[in-house]
């Protein structure tokens, strides 16, 4: 059985049924937003992928796969980003004319002091590492990318939380302008994702600023975004703004929309199916066939600590 490409996955694979029953309403919305305000260019580099500007990695980072590393052209355009399109494919035009300089990201919650982040000065603090992660998302495709960032868990202590603090969750940036999804409500805008305190500081957890040794296109989450590989793809937000602390667990957008097939944990588990289809099997896009799901997409070893007494069917 060969792997489809993605342009010929049903929409009704990759897209929650719900949102996907609504989709002309989406398209018209996002055609009329582009007739009226064009398309800036991006303010980083081109859109071209060979255009993209290259990142000064330090070293290799820990839990690299030695696995085959999925094709650029598969990871840069298989892409959920709703507030764009909620199809992949224009998700990549559209998401051209997001600004990503000057970005900033507030601190905010229960933290020592709130304060604003300016990413440039992230870059200058921390030193930039490769990581070769397997991704995989709930509607059951994967990929291997090889992200650049640095641990999510210098930025949580940077950010100092309170010993109160428990959980951190984190907002997408909202551009009516620029974003046509955001203007029908797909979801609860902004897009927002949180982590337990533990998840977020677990060594796995990256802050990307990149993607195949150069700056994220804005497609996949420009100028930074989470990567979280033992979690569902939906975990891992984009384009990040904002960091709220908190003593109690926060909403998330997908499990808000729709807590029976999105939990707030998303992590990878081949013996809990998503209500529509099983998530025992995959496909590795760029291959041919299935291949199994692994428990926590393969990281399991890893998490034996973190998730020690969970019960992993009830918190899914």
């Amino acid at each position: 059985m060969l792997i489809k490409k993605p342009t010929d996955i049903r929409p009704s694979e990759i897209t929650p049924e719900n949102l996907y029953l609504r989709r002309r309403e989406f398209i018209k919305s996002a055609g009329s937003l582009l007739l009226t305000a064009g398309a800036a260019p991006s303010i980083l580099l081109g859109r071209q992928e060979e255009e993209f500007k290259a990142l000064k990695i330090a070293k290799q980072g820990e839990y690299t796969v030695n696995e085959s590393v999925t094709p650029f052209s598969y990871a840069s355009t298989t892409i959920n980003y709703y507030e764009f399109s909620m199809r992949k494919r224009e998700a990549k035009e559209r998401a051209s004319s997001m600004k990503t300089r000057p970005w900033t990201i507030e601190v905010e919650g229960d933290v020592k002091t709130p304060k604003t982040l300016d990413i440039d000065d992230l870059l200058r603090r921390f030193p930039l590492e490769e990581r070769i992660y397997r991704h995989r998302c709930v509607e059951a495709w994967s990929m291997v990318i090889p992200w650049v960032g640095f641990p999510l868990r210098e930025f949580i202590n940077l950010c100092e939380p309170t010993s109160e603090a428990k959980f951190v969750q984190f907002f997408t940036l909202l551009d009516r302008k620029v974003m046509p999804g955001t203007r029908i409500d797909v979801l609860r805008w902004p897009y927002r994702e949180a982590l337990r305190l533990d998840e977020a500081l677990h060594p796995l957890s990256l802050m990307s600023v990149g993607m195949y040794g150069r700056i994220l296109p804005n497609q996949n989450g420009a100028p930074i975004r989470l990567v979280i590989p033992w979690k569902y793809g939906f975990k891992s937000i984009k384009s990040i703004v904002r960091a709220r602390f908190s003593r109690k667990i926060p909403p998330t957008s997908w499990n808000q929309a729709n807590a029976r097939e999105y939990g707030f944990y998303g992590n990878v588990n081949p013996k809990v199916n998503h209500p529509r289809w099983s998530q025992a099997e995959e496909r590795r896009l760029g291959e041919g066939g299935r291949r199994k799901t692994l428990l926590f997409n393969g990281y399991a070893d890893q998490m034996e600590d973190l998730y020690a007494g969970l019960d992993l069917r009830r918190n899914y």
